[in-house]
């Protein structure tokens, strides 16, 4: 019965794409900077040229995916088979109300998508920079109906130079503990947040459980399962923050992001517990050693999922890296797949 019930479920992908190399794109984004990217801001949009691997990616080890839903701002990769039949392009105009638009701000693009027409009330939520690397069934995600998460609670801190990041998560809490009585949260679903899936990282719920509200959450920065209900769920509870948040043009320290949508679902016990080990986040950086357990990871399929944040500020390192990136996704996924031309 199980999973005649989970076969019947409509799964999509919503994943965000930009090509930062657009001329009209940047000419659009100079219009409303106050200031010059920095390397830091420009990392954020950088291509690697490996997104055909992505979709690789999806089509080779998640079959069962119903539709992706790609999400860009206007601009489209010229290998991309725009008339696949699993594929739909979703302008930011498609679906972001226009009082919001443009937007350079992911948040914003993020605490909307549940806007998108079409889109399955059961989804995956992808960033571009996180791949599918092992054959991975839906019940990876969704178990009758609710979210795959690993409810793991963190102390937040504040990063040098990654002060907003600090600042937004922070926000998320405030959110959270607003809406949610945290002794009541834990009470109600003691087994999935006192979960052995958890391995080592259940000792942060052992040592902040004691704690009267929630400090924070453990994120690993990965394909995050979410469910249309919850965006209308907080977007009814807490419009006028949301309002706000969507008319700034790029990130600042007053607002929340998607990792919110998660913290909501895993609060209303709207979840079944998954281990951290399903997949791991690395930073490509100045660093050989750290590069190469990236490569590695990736070639011997180490992990089901992982992201690779864009730490490289030496121009002069990335031609060569994005060289290793490539050979090492093509051991793996050597093949096009039908979304290429």
């Amino acid at each position: 019965m199980k999973k005649h019930y989970m076969n019947n479920i409509d799964i999509d992908i919503v994943v965000l794409w930009v090509d930062g190399n657009d001329p009209l794109w940047q000419k659009e984004k100079e219009q409303y900077s106050q200031k010059r990217d920095s390397s830091k801001d420009s990392a954020r949009y950088r291509d690697w040229n490996i997104l055909p691997y992505w979709f690789r990616g999806v089509e080779t080890f998640l079959p069962w995916i119903r539709k992706i839903h790609f999400v860009t701002w206007g601009h489209l990769p010229r290998w991309l088979n725009v008339n696949h039949p699993k594929l739909h392009i979703v302008n930011h105009k498609d679906f972001i109300p226009k009082e919001y638009l443009p937007t350079f701000n992911s948040p914003t693009i993020e605490m909307n998508i549940h806007r998108i027409d079409g889109l399955s009330e059961h989804f995956i939520y992808f960033n571009d920079d996180m791949f599918v690397l092992k054959p991975m069934s839906k019940e990876d995600f969704f178990v009758e109906g609710h979210p795959c998460e690993t409810a793991i609670m963190n102390a937040i801190s504040c990063v040098p130079g990654w002060e907003n990041e600090s600042y937004i998560q922070f926000n998320n809490a405030g959110i959270i503990n607003k809406h949610f009585n945290k002794k009541k949260v834990i009470r109600n679903n003691v087994s999935k947040w006192l979960s052995l899936k958890y391995g080592k990282q259940l000792y942060r719920n052992i040592i902040l459980s004691s704690w009267p509200y929630f400090t924070g959450f453990y994120t690993n920065h990965l394909p995050t399962s979410m469910k249309k209900d919850t965006f209308e769920q907080i977007w009814d509870n807490e419009f006028p923050l949301l309002n706000k948040m969507c008319k700034h043009k790029f990130r600042s320290p007053d607002m929340v992001n998607q990792w919110l949508i998660a913290e909501w679902q895993m609060c209303q016990g709207d979840f079944v517990p998954r281990s951290p080990g399903i997949g791991k986040t690395f930073s490509i950086s100045e660093n050989p050693i750290g590069n190469r357990q990236i490569f590695d990871a990736i070639s011997n399929q180490e992990y089901n999922l992982i992201c690779i944040n864009d730490y490289i500020y030496d121009d002069g390192l990335f031609d060569n890296l994005q060289i290793e990136l490539e050979k090492s996704f093509q051991k793996i996924l050597a093949n096009k797949s039908s979304y290429e031309i």
